[in-house]
């Protein structure tokens, strides 16, 4: 996979050259290029942004450095990249939109600052506007390097053992219960003896109902988006809950 970010920080992410992505990195399964926006400026003080039409507060972001920065990236590769613009007016990103955007081959992802990039900027350019949660951050940088970890993991040969992912909370519509590793007792605390019993039956049910447990307790409102055995619906009934259960369906 291509990954192109344009930013007035490219020092911001240097952390994407350690850890799983750093290795990645070198190993080519990952292509990551950084660009620096006042690179695409015209005049003396590089600059990227302007006062509101309209009047307001803060400054918004130039068309001019925008418009000739992803013109260059676009047209250094086949094809066009899927370019996405993090904002916290845009939709959430999800492990299913992760999942999506990890079967591109090219990514281009636009970091805005001050009061966001001239909406004609993302009229012309954006694929997708993207939001980490319901909250303002400073810029689009830090939503970027979520992003791109996020996505890059998924690929093949980035993690080393592919079956790591298949359990990671919101991957199955459930919140991953609890780990544990040696040594079997520490302070006085036991790791549950199921763990111990090389039963994979057993094991794995329970950590299907400790998925279950941790996602009722903390985001009850994901089990209206995950089919429910007969068996998970008793566990959750023994609960009892303090909201309703969705109505089995056919798929139950």
């Amino acid at each position: 996979m291509r990954v192109d970010v344009v930013t007035i920080f490219p020092e911001f992410f240097g952390p994407l050259d350690v850890s799983l992505l750093g290795k990645a990195r070198e190993r080519g399964l990952v292509d990551l290029r950084v660009h620096d926006l006042r690179e695409h400026t015209g005049d003396v003080h590089r600059t990227v942004d302007d006062a509101p039409f309209g009047g307001g507060p803060g400054m918004v972001m130039k068309p001019e450095p925008w418009y000739a920065a992803m013109a260059k990236v676009a047209g250094s590769g086949d094809g066009r990249p899927r370019v996405v613009v993090p904002t916290p007016s845009g939709r959430l990103l999800t492990q299913s939109l992760v999942e999506e955007l990890a079967a591109e081959p090219w990514l281009a992802i636009a970091c805005g600052r001050y009061e966001g990039i001239d909406r004609r900027v993302i009229d012309r350019w954006a694929d997708d506007e993207v939001s980490l949660g319901d909250y303002v951050l400073a810029g689009g940088e830090v939503a970027a390097l979520v992003l791109i970890e996020a996505v890059t993991r998924l690929l093949p040969g980035v993690v080393g053992n592919a079956e790591s992912v298949a359990d990671d909370s919101h991957t199955t519509g459930l919140l991953e219960g609890p780990v544990y590793t040696r040594p079997a007792s520490y302070d006085g605390r036991d790791v549950p003896a199921v763990l111990l019993s090389g039963d994979h039956g057993a094991i794995a049910r329970w950590r299907r109902d400790e998925a279950l447990r941790r996602t009722a307790q903390i985001r009850p409102e994901l089990l209206s988006r995950v089919p429910l055995s007969p068996r998970d619906r008793q566990l959750l009934a023994e609960l009892d809950l303090a909201f309703p259960l969705p109505p089995p369906s056919v798929a139950d």
